[in-house]
Parts: structure tokens; C-alpha cells; sequence
């Protein structure tokens, strides 16, 4: 069972892409790729919506979240948040590993 959490990034001014951008360009966003249990940590920009970034963050399972949440880069992480004034709303999901066949007859590969 799989862990996804979309985080969505709000701020004025482009401060969510540059909070983003800073978070790879820092080594943080590589830190975090590389702790076991990460299996995603991806940025998307919404198309319709300038001051918002999309994470899409994917662990293994609740253990390894936990222990990213307890990692040193928490602090770093929190302190751009703060740097840039970002608010955020946060979506969490758990996989479903339920077989899904009758989907696949709408997906084009």
C-alpha cells in the first residue's frame, strides 16, 4: 500500500515556482528522491493558475513518510515555506490494489 500526498504550493508574486525552484536547485528535492522509501517527488504548474505549484509526493508507506516528516530536511523545507509565504492545501491518498481491467479500455498507450 502506497502513500501519494498532493500538496498544493499558493503564493503572490511567483513565489510558489520560485519556493520549487529553490527546493531543486538546493539539493533538497535530490535528498529527498534518494531516502528509501521515496517513489515520487515531482512539481507541476496548473496551467490555469500562476501562483500555484503542484508536489506530488509518493512513499511506500506510512513508516516511510514518518520518517521523512522526522528527517533533518523538514526544517529546510519548512523554512522556504515560510521564506516565500506559501500556503498550502494537501490531498492524500492510498493506492488501491483492487484489479482495475475495465479501465484500461479508456487509457491510450
Amino acid at each position: 500500500m502506497s502513500i501519494t500526498v498532493n500538496i498544493y504550493y499558493t503564493g503572490e508574486n511567483g513565489n510558489a515556482v520560485k519556493f520549487s525552484k529553490e527546493m531543486i536547485s538546493s539539493g533538497i528535492v535530490a535528498a529527498i528522491r534518494a531516502k528509501e522509501g521515496n517513489l515520487r517527488y515531482d512539481y507541476f504548474y496548473p496551467a490555469e493558475d500562476k501562483e500555484t505549484v503542484l508536489l506530488i509526493d509518493s512513499w511506500v508507506n506510512q513508516q516511510a513518510l514518518d520518517e521523512h516528516h522526522n528527517s533533518d530536511l523538514m526544517p529546510r523545507i519548512a523554512a522556504l515555506r515560510e521564506k516565500y509565504d506559501l500556503h498550502m492545501k494537501v490531498e492524500r491518498y492510498v493506492s488501491d490494489t483492487s484489479d482495475h481491467e475495465a479501465d484500461s479500455k479508456f487509457i491510450r498507450k
